[in-house]
C-alpha cells in the first residue's frame, strides 16, 4: 500500500516540475520586493544621516585584485554595479531562457500577448521622454523609463493576496521578462562606450566555447561558472557592459537533463521497492547500509534529472533576491536631499522619467493589450478582465532597479543621475500605489459580486 501511494506521488512528477519554478519564482520576488522597498528607504534616510560620511565612503572605497603584474582595481559600487549585477543578469537569461523553452514564452500564441504588452510598454514611455528631453544633453537617457523591476511589481502584487487571479501574476512576470530582454539590447546597443575588438574578439571566443561545451554535452556548471568568469572580464574590458556577459553566458548553459523524467520515476521506484525490504525493526549495519546507498542513489538521480540551467537559477535565485538586489538598492539609492539636489534639478529630465514610467507604462501596455485582445489577435488572461489588466499596466510603471541600472550607464554626472534617482523613485511609487489600489477595488467589487 504505501509503495502504491509513493509511486502515484512520483507520477505527479512532471506537472509539479513545470509549476514548480514559476510558483517559486513568483514567492521570491514578491518577498524581494517588498525588501527592496525597505533597503530603499534605508539608504535615503543612511545618506541624508549624520552618519552619511560612512555611506558615501563605504562605497567609494576601492578593492583590487593583483596577480604578479596584473592589477584590477574597483570602487565597491563599481564592484556591485559591474560584478554582482552581472550575477543578477546571468539569473535574467536564465529566467528568459526557461520561459521561452517551457514557460509562458514557449508558443506563439502564449507569447503574443506579453510581447505585444512589452512592446506597447517600451514605446511610449520612451517617446514621453523624448517630449521632454529631445535636442537636450539628457536625451541619451530615454532608456530609463522603458524597463519594469520584476521583483518590485511583484512585491506590490502580492500584498494584494488571493484577490489576484495568478494569470495575472504570470502575465505580469512574462512581460517583465520581455522588458528585460529590451532593456538588455539597449545596454549592448545605445550604452556601449568605445569598443576594445581585442577583448570583445576574447569574449566572443569564449563564448563559442562555451556553446561548444553544451553541443558536447559537458553538463557541469562548474566548467560553464570558470569559463563565464573570463567572459565577464573580457566583456568589462571591451566597452560593452559586462552585465550583457551574463545573459550571454545564460544562454549556452545547457538545459536538458542528464536521465529523462521517466527514467527517474523508475530508479525512484525500484529504489523504494529496495527500501520497504528492509524490516522496520532491523537497524543492523547491512540495513543501515542498503538504506543509506537507496538515499544517496536517489540523490544522485535527482541531481541528473535536473537541468544545470535550471539548477544554477535555482541556487542563484535566492542570492540574487536577498543579497545582491538588496546591496545594490542600498549602493546607489543614496540620494542626498539637500540644496544642491534642488539647485541642480532637471525638471524636464525629471518629468521625462517620472512620467514615461507612471503615464508611459500605463497607457503602453494597456493599449497594446486592448486593441490586440479586439482585433482577435490574442486573448486576455484566464480570469482577468480590462480593469484588472488596466492595474497590472499600472504596476508595468515599476522600474526601479532596471531603470536606475540604466540610469547609472546613462549619465556618469551626479547632477542628472541625482535628478534621475528622483524621478525613478516618484514614478515608481506612483505607478505602483495607483495599480494596487485599481487591482484592490476591482477585486473587492468582484468578491462582493458573488
Amino acid at each position: 500500500m504505501p509503495l502504491v501511494k509513493n509511486r502515484k506521488k512520483l507520477e505527479k512528477l512532471s506537472l509539479d516540475r513545470f509549476l514548480a519554478p514559476i510558483q517559486r519564482f513568483l514567492k521570491l520576488q514578491a518577498a524581494g520586493g517588498i525588501i527592496l522597498f525597505a533597503v530603499t528607504i534605508i539608504a535615503i534616510l543612511w545618506a541624508n544621516s549624520a552618519l552619511s560620511d560612512i555611506y558615501f565612503k563605504i562605497w567609494s572605497s576601492t578593492f583590487a585584485l593583483k596577480l604578479n603584474d596584473f592589477f584590477f582595481e574597483k570602487s565597491f559600487l563599481h564592484w556591485v554595479n559591474d560584478g554582482l549585477m552581472a550575477i543578477f543578469f546571468l539569473v535574467v537569461g536564465l529566467e528568459i531562457k526557461r520561459e521561452l523553452l517551457i514557460g509562458e514564452l514557449s508558443s506563439v500564441k502564449q507569447a503574443l500577448l506579453p510581447v505585444i504588452a512589452a512592446i506597447g510598454g517600451m514605446i511610449v514611455p520612451a517617446v514621453i521622454y523624448f517630449i521632454f528631453n529631445l535636442g537636450t544633453p539628457t536625451e541619451r537617457g530615454w532608456g530609463i523609463p522603458v524597463a519594469t523591476d520584476i521583483a518590485f511589481s511583484l512585491g506590490v502584487l502580492s500584498l494584494l493576496g488571493k484577490r489576484v487571479p495568478f494569470s495575472l501574476k504570470v502575465f505580469l512576470t512574462a512581460f517583465a521578462i520581455i522588458d528585460d530582454i529590451g532593456a538588455v539590447l539597449v545596454i549592448a546597443i545605445f550604452y556601449t562606450t568605445d569598443l576594445n575588438l581585442v577583448y570583445l574578439g576574447f569574449g566572443f571566443i569564449l563564448i563559442f566555447t562555451l556553446i561548444l561545451f553544451n553541443l558536447l554535452r559537458i553538463n557541469r556548471p562548474f566548467i560553464y561558472i570558470l569559463v563565464g568568469l573570463a567572459v565577464w572580464f573580457a566583456f568589462l574590458k571591451s566597452g560593452v557592459h559586462s552585465t550583457v556577459a551574463g545573459v550571454l553566458i545564460a544562454f549556452t548553459i545547457p538545459t536538458r537533463e542528464k536521465i529523462k523524467r521517466k527514467e527517474y520515476i523508475n530508479i525512484c521506484k525500484d529504489t523504494i521497492n529496495e527500501m520497504e525490504k528492509i524490516p522496520d525493526d532491523n537497524n543492523g549495519t547491512r540495513a543501515i547500509s542498503t538504506m543509506n546507498s537507496c538515499v544517496n542513489d536517489i540523490k544522485t538521480s535527482s541531481d541528473k534529472v535536473i537541468s544545470p540551467a535550471y539548477m544554477l537559477e535555482y541556487r542563484l535565485q535566492p542570492y540574487v533576491v536577498f543579497l545582491i538586489l538588496p546591496l545594490f538598492a542600498i549602493a546607489n539609492m543614496g540620494l542626498v536631499l539637500d540644496s544642491n539636489l534642488f539647485s541642480n534639478f532637471d525638471f524636464h529630465l525629471f518629468l521625462g522619467i517620472s512620467l514615461g514610467l507612471f503615464i508611459g507604462k500605463q497607457v503602453g501596455i494597456f493599449s497594446a493589450v486592448y486593441i490586440s485582445h479586439k482585433l482577435k489577435i490574442t486573448q486576455l488572461p484566464t480570469g482577468s478582465n480590462y480593469k484588472q489588466i488596466y492595474g497590472v499596466a499600472c504596476l508595468g510603471g515599476v522600474g526601479f532597479t532596471m531603470s536606475l541600472f540604466i540610469a547609472s550607464l546613462a549619465f556618469p554626472e551626479a547632477i542628472f543621475l541625482d535628478t534621475s534617482k528622483a524621478a525613478i523613485l516618484t514614478g515608481s511609487i506612483v505607478s505602483g500605489i495607483t495599480g494596487c489600489i485599481i487591482l484592490y477595488l476591482n477585486s473587492r467589487k468582484n468578491t462582493q459580486t458573488k
